[in-house]
């Protein structure tokens, strides 16, 4: 014969984002109506919060987390001692949402690195690396994450392979000597609503140089997989000369083969963990 054993329920709330998302690690207060705290608990990793057995009465409860806007509710407590807070929502402090924080890899198949520059004066020639690799560390607050990326140079593809070998080159990439392209970010700052400035170091065929990155976050969704993807669209302009890739030639008098920069487009989706 077994018996089974009932926990004592108090107060129970969900923290989550306006996504939907949970707030992982927020803390939730409860005061009762003299302003009292008489309980103080942390989310766990679905964003759920429980107390123990509360007195009958009114309370309010806020939640907080580093990053966030706090959020306050009122419960009731019955004779039980049980008492619902619902869910809280905590925006983004100045209101811009990014995604949960954790480990973001960045999914090739799904995302786009490309570069176009000017030919002629006249049209744009585009080319897109085939090969990379990168992950995000999304932390608590925006400046508290990263990113780092690598680039396989030599996966260069401009749809011409006479001029794909030829940007494989001493005169460009110069693959055999600098196989990789790596991103390294050194910080990030916001630039608007749902927009922000990655402050970076771009090494690029053996040179170091800052690069900031215009970043725009395109929202977080569930995939067929089961998996959560955030979204992402970056843009930068570079100027050739920077990294040591000055080959050119003049074909009339002020009118170069190649332009002088080089727009780099980056439309990237990641999958969490």
């Amino acid at each position: 014969m077994s018996t089974s054993t009932t926990v004592p329920r108090g107060l129970h709330a969900s923290v989550r984002t306006p996504d939907g998302w949970a707030v992982q690690h927020a803390i939730v207060t409860v005061t009762d109506t003299a302003g009292r705290q008489v309980a103080r608990a942390e989310a766990d990793a679905d964003g759920q919060v429980a107390t123990a057995p509360l007195a009958p009465g009114v309370y309010t409860v806020v939640a907080t987390a580093i990053g966030y806007a706090p959020a306050a509710s009122t419960a009731i407590a019955t004779a039980s001692g049980a008492a619902e807070a619902g869910t809280l929502v905590l925006a983004r402090q100045g209101g811009t949402e990014l995604p949960p924080p954790g480990v973001w890899t960045i999914d090739p198949a799904h995302s786009k690195v490309s570069a176009t520059a000017r030919h002629l004066g006249l049209s744009s020639v585009q080319g897109r690396f085939t090969e990379f690799s990168g992950r995000i560390d999304m932390g608590a607050t925006p400046e508290e994450s990263s990113v780092v990326a690598e680039i396989v140079a030599a996966s260069i593809d401009t749809g011409n392979g006479m001029r794909d070998d030829h940007l494989r080159s001493a005169d460009f990439l110069d693959v055999p000597e600098h196989p990789v392209i790596t991103y390294r970010s050194t910080g990030l700052s916001p630039a608007g609503p749902d927009r922000w400035t990655v402050h970076g170091v771009l090494t690029l065929s053996g040179v170091s140089r800052p690069v900031d990155l215009d970043l725009a976050y395109l929202g977080t969704g569930p995939d067929l997989w089961g998996g959560l993807r955030a979204a992402f669209r970056a843009v930068t302009e570079l100027r050739r000369e920077d990294f040591a890739m000055t080959y050119n030639h003049i074909v009339q008098a002020g009118i170069s083969l190649i332009g002088a920069t080089l727009k780099v487009e980056l439309d990237i989706q990641a999958v969490r963990g």
